[in-house]
């Protein structure tokens, strides 16, 4: 028997609109449906935000025919699978409910037989509004629980909700209350034996050989074969009457599974069939380990992948679409590769957002792409009421089932800043103890359950956490668990402040910019590129995101000359603010062993902390970022004597390298050049230059420090890094540079006369480019390559900047 599949075309009517009747394509949502039908102007556009907000305050139903034949009806069931059902919603089979749901993070599955017959079947979803549930919820609570309303969503109690919390709004993101349901849909038969899921463990032998255990749930029918293969090897088995059967295999030479940069990441193909049910998946082998010992300075947070610490660099994640029809496969590829092509070697799932797809995480396990992931749960107080609970409950065990096999996953955390939220609302800053007693019941519900259904990886209260029980200040406490750091944005710090602290792991933080000019071109009207217009606005969704900005400006820059400069200019400012952080931390490893900014992409296109704008164009933080995670890096460190150059050898293999020093005026003039090798060793970090400040400090204005690691064969540069002994470079004298570009089929070489800094290319078409944002010395032309399809775009739309030209 086959499936019965039940996506593509289905019909999307309103009763508070009954003119309306469209094609909505499922998986997918009905703004979607709106837009493509041409009801909806596109929300992503100039200020048309507002005015799709009906669509939120309307209830939705959609609706399809199935055709059920002889061969399904003699099935003992025919089983209706979905998931990711936004939100409270009821589905009818033929006008007879079968299945409602509540929550959109649940997998349901429900034997429909006895509500079809032989032909032609009618199933419809009718969709409640998610602000009415919402209140009527809040009605019902013994006692308020704040939520982050104003700053971040725009729809009232939206955290007593099972929803994705974004989608009422974030200080990056727009307010879309969609809904829709974004898992693949189907009918599955079943003839005498439900295949319900597949897990497995891993038992690591002294010897280096590992036993998988394969557990499979099934109805309780004694009997029944099941095969199953790993790899090459293969078993036959017999289901056992009490719902669980199992199998083992030892494989004994195992290829392991390593995070991007420190190995190739194996998966071995795992296949179980039973009663003409299969069950697919790709299992990486490895070892796994969350070290917080105590020590010297309080405790580590160090993930051990197969017996070798690991150093996690990355981003935060947040959904990629306000509009979850946009979540395709190209899109999932594009980000995750571009992670990866950063240096990235972990994601962090928050936890305002969803639970992602299954395909997330197949990309993730390919790639090399560990993931922290968080409960969704984010900036807001929730309630421990039993209603609340449970509906809670079944949402983890069935993510915690489906995701629970992915090699990548390694962390479950239980939420973001909840600790934190609980000095945020008056509420609870007036009565600490109760809602301290409520949130500590919930989290140990939460814990309790992740734990029961995965005791193969650690729980994580809350990110940030000082650990286990611990509820100290997780903003400003470095020495234990991870850490957020917002100092420098929220509170208006100097980007100097990230070097007055040595997180353990910094799980957040970050620093806004403006979309490049590029991306403007395809969200506002020329008439509003302006920061200020109203447009502009609309796309600025943090409140004094705009304000932050441009006050920077005046401490490092000479403003800006034009709109257009000023956009450059925010991106020059994000990534010099985040290269600060991540340069130093790196160079006090193994103190800090980890490092996720805020964040990498964008859910629409909008001012925010991204390295990634929403079309996929890397910012040029994220050109950065290619070069400070690059396994081996050079970051400077200025000590109280002197400035001095270290070696940073992420992976698990020693490489003889060597590189170049200079100090050069601000006109080209050399004032010093200092060659140097070594061997780094695994996991190293060591000085290989130095320069006393009695050399140096009193010529301070008069230049700048580069540096360049080359190639173990000593040709072309592999990297570069710069730095500025006065970081306010408002007050040097920088000479405008002339910078010669030409253009051959996808090759750009460009060319200086006087040093030029943040040299940065962009064009208004797809595609991005080998480097961008580097330093270009004069005298040494530098090739970039342009990666992509559309030299058309190319030839006539190229523009190159400089800080020079800034101003």
């Amino acid at each position: 028997m086959s499936l019965i599949d039940l996506n593509g075309e289905w019909q999307l009517s309103s009763p508070q609109h009954p003119h309306i009747s469209v094609p909505m394509t499922l998986p997918g949502d009905n703004h979607s449906a709106l837009l493509a039908a041409g009801l909806i102007e596109d929300p992503y556009y100039g200020t048309n935000e507002k005015n799709v907000q009906w669509v939120g305050e309307s209830e939705w139903q959609i609706s399809r025919s199935f055709m059920v034949d002889e061969q399904a009806l003699s099935a003992s069931a025919l089983d209706l699978k979905l998931g990711r059902v936004d939100t409270v919603a009821r589905v009818l089979i033929n006008g007879q409910e079968v299945l409602a749901c509540s929550n959109m993070f649940r997998l349901y599955r429900v034997d429909i037989k006895p509500f079809v017959k032989l032909g032609e079947n009618q199933i419809e979803v009718r969709f409640a509004r998610a602000d009415v549930e919402a209140k009527a919820r809040a009605e019902r609570l013994p006692f308020p629980i704040p939520s982050s309303m104003g700053s971040n969503n725009q729809i009232p109690h939206m955290n007593l909700l099972r929803k994705t919390q974004c989608h009422a709004g974030w200080d990056w993101g727009i307010c879309l209350m969609v809904s829709g349901i974004y898992d693949a849909i189907e009918l599955v038969p079943v003839r005498e034996c439900r295949l319900e899921r597949v897990s497995t463990e891993q038992f690591w032998q002294r010897d280096g050989s590992v036993v998988v255990k394969v557990s499979v749930q099934h109805d309780p029918i004694a009997g029944q074969p099941i095969e199953l293969s790993l790899g090459e090897l293969k078993q036959q088995i017999s289901s056992d009457a009490n719902s669980s059967s199992c199998a083992s295999f030892h494989i004994e030479q195992p290829e392991l599974w390593w995070p991007a940069g420190y190995g190739e990441q194996p998966l071995y193909p795992l296949t179980v069939c039973l009663d003409g049910q299969q069950i697919s998946k790709r299992i990486g082998l490895r070892k796994l380990v969350l070290n917080d010992a105590e020590d010297s300075i309080g405790s580590a947070m160090e993930f051990q992948l197969n017996d070798f610490p690991i150093t996690a660099k990355g981003a935060n994640w947040i959904p990629i679409d306000a509009r979850p029809s946009n979540e395709t496969e190209a899109r999932y590829r594009q980000l995750l590769q571009a992670a990866v092509d950063a240096n990235m070697n972990m994601i962090r799932v928050w936890g305002g957002g969803q639970y992602e797809s299954d395909l997330f995480y197949q990309l993730c396990d390919e790639l090399g792409l560990m993931v922290w992931q968080d409960m969704m749960f984010a900036c807001s107080l929730y309630p421990s009421t039993d209603e609340f609970i449970a509906d809670v409950v079944p949402e983890l065990r069935d993510q915690i089932r489906r995701l629970r096999d992915y090699s990548c996953i390694a962390l479950w955390c239980g939420d973001n800043e909840v600790i934190g939220a609980l000095n945020w609302y008056p509420e609870s800053k007036a009565d600490k103890v109760k809602y301290t007693v409520n949130y500590d019941r919930l989290n140990r519900v939460v814990g309790q359950t992740i734990r029961e259904e995965d005791p193969s990886r650690r729980f994580w209260a809350s990110s940030p956490c000082n650990g286990d029980l611990d509820y100290g200040d997780a903003w400003h406490e470095d020495n234990r668990g991870d850490m957020h750091f917002w100092d420098v944005w929220h509170s208006g710090a100097s980007f100097k402040d990230y070097l007055k602290i040595q997180p353990r792991f910094c799980s957040e933080f970050g620093y806004q910019s403006w979309p490049s000019l590029a991306e403007v071109k395809r969200f506002v009207p020329e008439s509003d590129w302006n920061v200020t217009s109203p447009t502009f606005e609309s796309h600025q969704k943090n409140a004094s995101g705009n304000s932050i900005i441009t006050e920077m400006f005046t401490r490092y820059f000479r403003f800006p000359a034009s709109f257009e400069q000023m956009l450059y200019l925010s991106q020059v400012q994000q990534a010099i603010a985040i290269k600060t952080a991540c340069e130093y931390w790196r160079s006090e490893s193994p103190t800090c062993r980890g490092m996720l900014y805020w964040q990498l992409n964008d859910n629409w296109p909008v001012s925010s902390w991204s390295s990634i704008e929403y079309s996929g164009r890397w910012k040029q933080l994220h050109y950065h970022a290619k070069r400070f995670f690059a396994p081996q890096y050079i970051p400077f460190q200025e000590t109280e004597d002197a400035i001095t150059l270290r070696l940073s050898n992420n992976s698990r293999n020693a490489h003889a390298l060597k590189g170049r020093v200079y100090w050069m005026s601000w006109q080209g003039e050399v004032l010093g050049q200092w060659d140097w090798q070594a061997q780094a060793e695994a996991d190293a970090n060591q000085v290989v230059w130095s320069l006393d400040k009695g050399q140096w400090q009193s010529h301070a204005d008069t230049g700048f420090f580069f540096a360049e690691l080359f190639d173990a064969d000593g040709g072309a540069a592999a990297l570069q890094n710069t730095w500025f002994p006065i970081p306010e470079l408002k007050g040097v004298a920088i000479e405008k540079a002339n910078i010669s570009v030409g253009i051959k089929g996808d090759s750009i070489v460009l060319s200086s006369d006087k040093p030029a800094f943040f040299v940065h290319l962009e064009h208004d078409g797809d595609g991005r480019f080998s480097d961008s944002s580097f330093t270009l010395l004069p005298g040494q032309p530098k090739t970039v390559r342009y990666l992509g399809d559309d030299l058309a775009s190319l030839q006539q739309s190229l523009r190159v900047y400089d800080l020079s030209h800034s101003y």
